[in-house]
């Protein structure tokens, strides 16, 4: 499939077709993460477990290296 950027006020974007959209699960409150290697992009759909395997892992981090982290931050 072949797609073209369209303007969207000063910046581009580029329409998703409704099937693509369906079949990855994609509403207009999913966010998106974009990542490239400077010659492609990879558009990436976060899910809410994404985000709460994260913040369970962040608080991991902080149970057992907190003391260290907040003596780095002074």
């Amino acid at each position: 499939m072949r797609k073209r950027l369209v303007a969207i006020g000063s910046s581009l974007g580029i329409i998703i077709d409704k099937p693509i959209l369906e079949l990855l699960k994609i509403t207009p409150e999913t966010e998106i993460e974009v990542e490239t290697d400077g010659k492609s992009l990879v558009l990436k759909p976060i899910r809410a477990a994404s985000k709460q395997q994260v913040s369970e892992s962040l608080e991991r981090v902080i149970q057992r290296h907190g003391k260290s982290l907040r003596k780095l931050a002074e």
